[in-house]
């Protein structure tokens, strides 16, 4: 099924046919600094992501004051910081996403940032190609028609949702008359036990909706996340750090640069080896070819006007006679001239029928 591409930007397209585009998702990672926030822009360039995300919220108008933060973000059970406590250390104010955005601007990388209702004006303001709808947002449909009437790409992650509850976002994005959207595939947990990876439900995904898909990993390394190129991602989103020892909720989850940039070249190793869905010889084989293929040779000398027989041909390397299948046929015919040992049996040397 053919779905129309996407265009990010002049020169970035999603979909079949165009690179896998890579999103670093660097979140809350700069630990409220905006100084670490610029060096991930930088590593993210660096490690050849197609863009560099981060998270646009205010603490006092995202989570009460005693919610409790999920197990994987507590640094032991004895942990009694509430998730408002840690937003709030890990906050970086409305103003440094303008300069984190020419920051990005100057390092040739797209600039993205998943922003809660108030703050959507302001980075679509700032020229974000494209927006991203987190897995728990899915179910918030004013936020999802917001995002979807700016008429940019929007990216949608589907941690935690059924079926229904996607059909329904997209019957909402849909209405807006926004087409351009991506399904990413994504399990809710930090990291996500490979047991839980499921990614075979990205094939669901695209067989129900019929749009782009691809997979927010939240798994340990990059072996799922190079596992969903065959199954069609043309998005991949996944954390990444400095250090992963660094103190915060999702540095143990993310990647590190080096391993960032191990996930964008195998990326585009894959893509480049899943190549064409046609079963012929590539050009390199046509070439080998001749050297490991057999095919009929002379066996001994074989003088003009012999007849072929089995005592006088041969079924040797390389490929440059007759194939085997022609021995019946050239053994009811006589050598048109003389052909020495090892010579290829071709259609020169092949004379009349035997009378």
């Amino acid at each position: 099924m053919y779905i129309e591409p996407i265009q990010v930007n002049k020169n970035r397209f999603i979909g079949n046919g165009h690179p896998c585009f890579i999103i670093a998702e660097a979140g809350i990672n700069h630990n409220g600094d905006i100084n670490l926030a610029k060096k991930l822009i930088d590593l993210a360039k660096e490690a050849g992501a197609d863009a560099v995300k981060f998270q646009t919220y205010n603490p006092d108008t995202l989570v009460t004051k005693k919610a409790s933060k999920a197990k994987y973000q507590k640094t032991d059970d004895s942990d009694s910081e509430t998730f408002y406590s840690m937003l709030k250390k890990l906050y970086l104010p409305k103003e440094a996403f303008q300069e984190l955005s020419e920051h990005a601007k100057s390092r040739g990388i797209i600039f993205m940032s998943k922003a809660y209702m108030e703050f959507l004006d302001f980075l679509v303001g700032l020229g974000t190609p494209a927006l991203k709808i987190d897995s728990a947002s899915i179910i918030h449909l004013s936020y999802v028609k917001k995002i979807a009437e700016y008429n940019l790409p929007v990216i949608v992650s589907t941690g935690t949702s059924t079926l229904g509850e996607i059909e329904k976002a997209l019957e909402v994005i849909h209405s807006t008359g926004n087409k351009k959207v991506v399904l990413l595939h994504c399990t809710t947990a930090y990291p996500t036990p490979i047991e839980e990876v499921n990614l075979n439900v990205m094939t669901t995904l695209k067989k129900s909706f019929g749009t782009h898909i691809g997979f927010s990993d939240h798994s340990e390394g990059i072996e799922m996340a190079l596992a969903s190129i065959p199954l069609g991602a043309t998005v991949i989103e996944k954390h990444f750090t400095i250090d992963k020892n660094m103190e915060g909720p999702d540095h143990k989850a993310s990647l590190e640069p080096q391993e960032l940039k191990n996930l964008v070249d195998g990326v585009t190793k894959i893509q480049k080896g899943l190549g064409s869905f046609r079963k012929i010889p590539t050009p390199t084989e046509k070439e080998n070819m001749k050297i490991v293929r057999r095919s009929l040779c002379a066996k001994k000398d074989i003088k003009a006007g012999e007849v072929f027989s089995e005592d006088l041909i041969d079924f040797k390397r390389p490929y440059n006679g007759l194939g085997e299948d022609m021995k019946e046929v050239i053994f009811k015919r006589v050598a048109a001239v003389d052909i020495e040992e090892g010579d290829p049996i071709t259609w020169e040397v092949v004379g009349d029928l035997v009378k």
